[in-house]
């Protein structure tokens, strides 16, 4: 094994190395997941910019599926229908997360440029016991801000 970090031990290389797959598996998500488009730009500063926002997403999704994992082994939840059909999961990802809240709306009705009536959205029980796992009031969709 090579490395340009010279102050690494054998051991050390190695152990880098065994969690390289898992590193790579979140950064292919970049190109699956969030469909990164290709880079034209010839500004270093913005190019370091956009890959920052990129790296902010996957610190996000990394955190989002670590607290939902955490509170379900806290409150002794084994499994979550996230997949299609309701198939159980042990290990929710964040696409898993997202997509569950993704079709989500609240409409609001205005007349003569004031609030007339608000729709709210019927949240399943799963997305109940999803925000409640995750700490997150269910009134995030179901009040206006």
């Amino acid at each position: 094994m090579l490395t340009n970090d010279k102050t690494l031990t054998p051991k050390q290389v190695l152990e880098a190395h065994k969690r390289q797959p898992a590193l790579e598996k979140r950064f292919s998500q970049l190109k699956s997941v969030f469909e990164l488009p290709a880079v034209f730009l010839k500004n270093e500063a913005r190019i370091e910019a956009f890959f920052f926002v990129y790296f902010l997403v996957l610190l996000v999704e990394a955190l989002l599926e670590r607290e939902l994992r955490r509170a379900m082994a806290r409150e002794k939840v084994d499994e979550l229908p996230l997949y299609p059909e309701e198939r159980l999961t042990k290990r929710p990802t964040a696409e898993q997360i997202l997509r569950l809240f993704a079709l989500t709306q609240r409409h609001v009705l205005t007349a003569d440029g004031n609030d007339a009536r608000a729709f709210e959205p019927k949240l399943t029980d799963l997305q109940r016991q999803v925000l409640a796992l995750l700490g997150v009031p269910e009134t995030v969709y179901t009040r206006a801000r």
